[in-house]
Formats: structure tokens, sequence, C-alpha cells
């Protein structure tokens, strides 16, 4: 692995991700109680000793730089480093990162300069647990230009991701990002016969194969795509073009994976881990999820009922019940407070919006399929339940996505609201 560079794409705009990414791009959104996105696809390459990391940002990314810049120190005596590439207007090139593929090309010139033979680009909003070093040996030994990594993928996925076409030899001979339901009907399925993805596919469920957006490159094929292709973005342009002129290749990956790029994804994604026997959990032995640490002291619980929940540090819960609940640093709950099915990112600080109030959750609240963004405060006797069964509307310190309540970062519900 000393001879693959890491490039971490840090995301666009994340609209889909709203209100969440407000004030924080995609990859510092909070998740699981205690850790950002970022943290794993970081944690991914410093488990497989790849230890030299580009996180390329562009919008709102202070708040993620400032977690880089707390969570990850390299041994001063080792060349290893998790470093932030921002977007730059420059003289020879005055706009903004236009696509994953541009967001690279524009970087090139920082990154150029170190020892790779390879280039692994991954995105920074991806839940999943991977060794890359068996990609990178996949790589390598199909003596491939580009590999991807591939996943089987339902129908009702497969339109939101982007597919392989095979041969009969398993050989990539098409890339279609995002079909609709008409085009899926037409190609049936994506899993090449006799291939090692149809023995080990379930091939009803999951008919398709498609791309992770986790890329192999070899150093001299990715520099010569960027000089002479304007293509914008790996998926719809870049993977699509190369396959007539390169060994493209794709590695099979049957472990868990999600894309929480937009609040019903993360949300679904939160609530999977409170689950007995979840497929993916951020604790494992050998290969643990690594953050920012913070210090905080075990959390307090006084007469509280729980089931299925995650709870992280330094919380205060007084008398409360909470069910099928991710809670995240810092939270104060009041008493006779039910929560269940929802998901609260914690707080900043115990004083951090003093001037606005106490953060936390007060007395006698009841909180069903709900989002709470960091420093929010929820008065004494709200109900935030949803029961009309609205599914999308911006409200006073509030919005509702698929169904789910979400209170911003910073947003105040006042004592007996009803929404």
């Amino acid at each position: 692995m000393i001879d693959v560079l890491g490039i971490i794409l840090g995301g666009g705009q994340g609209s889909r991700l709203f209100p969440l990414t407000q004030t924080r791009s995609k990859p510092a959104v909070p998740i699981g109680g205690k850790y950002r996105l970022i943290d794993v696809p970081i944690s991914n390459c410093l488990h497989a000793d790849l230890r030299r990391i580009f996180v390329l940002t562009q919008f709102n990314s202070m708040s993620l730089n400032r977690h880089i810049a707390q969570s990850y120190h390299m041994d001063p005596f080792s060349r290893g480093f998790v470093d932030i590439l921002a977007a730059e207007q420059t003289p020879d090139n005055p706009h903004w990162f236009q696509g994953t593929a541009d967001a690279v090309r524009q970087a090139a010139r920082h990154f150029v300069g170190y020892d790779a033979d390879y280039y692994l680009i991954l995105a920074g909003d991806h839940l999943y647990r991977m060794d890359y070093g068996l990609l990178l040996e996949a790589h390598v030994d199909q003596d491939a230009d580009i590999t991807i990594a591939a996943q089987p993928v339902s129908p009702d996925d497969a339109t939101s991701m982007g597919l392989f076409l095979f041969d009969r030899d398993g050989q990539i001979v098409g890339f279609e990002e995002k079909p609709n339901a008409e085009r899926l009907a037409q190609i049936g399925s994506s899993v090449p016969p006799g291939s090692l993805f149809h023995s080990r596919v379930h091939k009803v469920e999951k008919p398709f194969i498609a791309s992770m957006g986790i890329y192999v490159f070899s150093r001299e094929v990715l520099l010569q795509i960027l000089a002479g292709t304007e293509g914008a973005d790996f998926g719809r342009e870049i993977i699509p073009a190369s396959l007539s002129n390169y060994r493209v290749k794709s590695y099979l990956f049957d472990g868990y994976w999600a894309d929480v790029g937009t609040i019903e994804s993360f949300y679904d994604a939160n609530i999977l881990l409170t689950q007995p026997h979840a497929p993916f959990r951020f604790f494992d032995a050998k290969r643990p999820v690594f953050t920012h640490e913070r210090f905080l002291p075990p959390s307090h619980m006084r007469a509280c009922t729980m089931r299925e929940s995650l709870i992280g540090d330094g919380c205060f819960l007084d008398a409360c019940t909470i069910e099928q609940s991710v809670v995240g640093i810092r939270t104060l709950v009041g008493k006779d407070t039910t929560i269940t099915r929802s998901v609260l990112l914690g707080a900043d600080d115990y004083d951090a919006d003093s001037e606005r109030g106490a953060v936390g959750i007060g007395r006698n609240v009841m909180l069903d399929r709900v989002i709470v963004d960091k420093n929010a405060s929820i008065g004494d006797g709200a109900r935030l339940v949803n029961e009309a069964g609205v599914q999308h509307a911006d409200g006073e310190g509030y919005y509702i996505r698929n169904g789910i309540i979400i209170v911003p970062k910073f947003g105040r519900i006042a004592a007996g609201t009803v929404i």
C-alpha cells in the first residue's frame, strides 16, 4: 500500500441531505452517536495501511476541516498524512469543482508529485467496511487499468446507481448511470452467466450489478484520462468513455454497503445500527472505526427504560424511555420523555446554545421518527410524531422529508408544540 495514494471526495452541495448539510458538508454529518461519515473511508484506509490520504472539499468545509485536523495525527517519523485539498480558483481555471472527475482533475496538480503507482478514489458519504488491500490485489492480478468495486442490488436500488453490463465472459461492456424502470425491464439482469457474480449473487432479489463509487486507477491511466477528456463525472462520463480504450474490471464486494446521501437513507442507516445482528456495526475488535477523541465521561442514566438503542458519551438521561434510537454525544433528556425510532445527533458542548435556551430534550416530550440535529432544543410537552403522515413540509423550526421530522442544527421547538 506504500504505492497507493488515497483520494476521498468530499461531495457536492448535498441538497438531498438538507437540512443536515445546511452548515456542513456531507462527510461531516454525524452518524452512529459519536462518529462522522468521513471516519468510515479514512478508517478503512488506515486499516489497509494506506497512510497517504487527500480529502477534496468544496461546500461548507469548515466543520470537516476541523474534525480531520483534530482526529488524524500521523506519526511524525512516517510519511503518512490526511490532508485537505479545498476547491480553489486559479488563473488557469476560475471554476469550482463541476463533478467527481473534475474535482480530481483540478486537485491533480497537488498530488501528482507524490510517488504512487495507483490512485484509490473513494466517496466520503458511504457506510461500509472494506479491505482495500484485497481490492488493490484484484486490480493488479487482473492487469486492470481501472477497477471498480461492485455490488449486487435490487431493482428498486438500481434506478439510483450506475449499472454494469457484462458479456458472457464476465467482461464489462457497458455502463448505465441511474437507468429508469423501463430500461431496467429491457436489461432484465446484469449478472453475467457462469461468472463469479452469478454463483454468489441472489439473482432473483438482486439481479443487477452496480458500481459502489469506489475506483482504483493505475497512475498513468488516470492522468491520461483527466488530461485527454473534459468529462466532469466518473459515473456518467469517464467510466463509459473508458470501456473501449482501457481494461476496466470489476471487484465483487458482497458485504454491507449503504449510500447515505439522502435523509431517508441516512435515517435508515442509523436505525439499522440499533438492531440485533445489524449487518454493520461501528465496533469491530480488529477493525474499529476511528474518530475524534473527546474525553467525555460515561453517560449517566437515572431510572430509564431502554431497548435496542445506541447511547453516545457524556449524555444525561433522566427517567425517560428510549427505544430503537441513536442518541448522540452530550444529549440531555428530561423526565417522562419518550423517544422512539429517532436519531439525535447530540451537542457540541453542554452550553453550546446558552443564548437560545437549554440544549437538549425537555420533560414530557414525545419523539417518533425524528432527526434532531446538533445543539437543538425541544421544549417541555412537545409532541413530534407526524400523526397526519405528512411527507414533505417546511415548518417553523422544523422540516419534514419522506415523513421524517428534522429539527435543524440550533433549531428550537417551543414547549407544547405538536407536529
